[in-house]
């Protein structure tokens, strides 16, 4: 994998770049459709690729090692084989998954045991298992084992459970190193940076993540439940140390607002499950406010959902359509509403790219972010 820092703003921290991957090239700042099961919910990959113009999307260790298993998956040829997807792939470890399962899990130094929440079987994840897992779903990135940290937790816990992290990801990147791809391409090993919501912790993590030299660097547990003002914070705390000659990669979020927010303070790639669970919901994300498709106002509203939206669907059907499909539970509903967010969030990273290379970035997040807070 190669990373190449080709433009930075001069009023902020805002980068633009690109990431050369064996399956393309991604063009930062980048947003990831989330692909838990090996799929973006509701999402052909020919829409994926064609209409929302997405370059790389996420799989989910934890989730593809319960089902289909790496039995499947390695005589497929790897997840790419599998799901047809012949862009960039980047796998999370599935250490925030382990994290969610509190009552069903176990730390300790080996590893996390935990219950699957499928039928309750005991497993174990240790860092090497988890990578030689990661090989086998064969993502051109994938991400170290670590553990979570809850938003809340006291000093003393995030202290420990970082300290933890640290010694797994020594492991992970021991065995990362003595192993091979499988399929015949490289794969990229990212470390992630912990820390909770202590600037000590997080400077910590972030001089010692730098310190491995890895081809790029994950932050890692934020909006986890703790206040954005204390996410933007950690994340110059943690942007000021990392190298800026790697790719940085903040996991898990967010809001378009919280996204060209990062962005100005560094952030390169993005990966958050909002544009389709809350599509789902019926919540739009536009350039001019959120629209709750649920809502009574739209119900003889016949003008196309988003007259400027970046898909097709954004002109095809009418927000009176799309309202009465989501009121009623047709599946297509859920479709039109996830490819129109799923859409705009390419778009908005898209937009800021170009702006970053225009050099007036600042003043259009500022009025984006505007914008963006409106309910429609």
């Amino acid at each position: 994998m190669k990373f190449e820092l080709l433009h930075t703003d001069t009023k902020s921290k805002a980068r633009a770049g690109k990431i050369t991957t064996d399956h393309g090239v991604i063009e930062t700042p980048i947003f990831m459709p989330v692909g838990t099961q090996g799929a973006v919910k509701a999402v052909h990959m020919p829409e994926l690729k064609d209409d929302v113009k997405a370059q790389i999307i996420l799989g989910n260790t934890y989730h593809l090692y319960l089902r289909p298993g790496l039995d499947i998956l390695e005589k497929a040829g790897g997840l790419h084989k599998f799901n047809t997807w012949d862009r960039p792939i980047l796998t999370d470890s599935g250490g925030f998954q382990v994290f969610s399962l509190s009552e069903n899990r176990k730390l300790k130094e080996e590893g996390a045991e935990f219950r699957s929440h499928i039928d309750g079987s005991k497993h174990l994840f240790t860092p090497e298992k988890v990578m030689d897992i990661e090989r086998t779903i064969g993502a051109d990135i994938i991400m170290a084992f670590d553990e979570c940290c809850p938003g809340d937790a006291e000093y003393d816990y995030a202290k420990k459970s970082l300290a933890l992290t640290e010694r797994w990801l020594d492991r992970c990147i021991t065995r990362f190193k003595e192993t091979e791809p499988k399929y015949g391409y490289e794969q990229a090993l990212f470390p992630i940076v912990q820390g909770c919501v202590y600037p000590e912790l997080r400077k910590r993590a972030a001089e010692n993540v730098a310190s491995k030299g890895m081809d790029g660097n994950a932050i890692g547990g934020l909006a986890v439940g703790e206040p954005t003002e204390k996410m933007y914070e950690m994340i110059e705390v943690v942007n000021e140390i990392l190298p800026e000659d790697k790719p940085r990669y903040l996991m898990g979020v967010g809001t378009p607002i919280n996204i060209l927010e990062a962005i100005e303070r560094g952030v390169d790639m993005f990966d958050c499950i909002m544009p389709t669970r809350n599509g789902r919901n019926g919540q739009l994300f536009t350039a001019y406010g959120t629209m709750n498709m649920r809502n009574k106002k739209w119900e003889n509203d016949f003008s196309p959902i988003d007259p400027e939206g970046a898909s097709y669907v954004d002109r095809l059907y009418s927000k009176a359509y799309l309202h009465h499909l989501i009121k009623v539970n047709e599946i297509l509903g859920l479709q039109i509403a996830s490819i129109h967010n799923l859409a705009f969030y390419l778009w908005l990273v898209k937009e800021a790219r170009k702006h970053i290379i225009a050099g007036d970035f600042t003043t259009w997040k500022s009025q984006m972010v505007r914008q963006m807070d409106n309910r429609l």
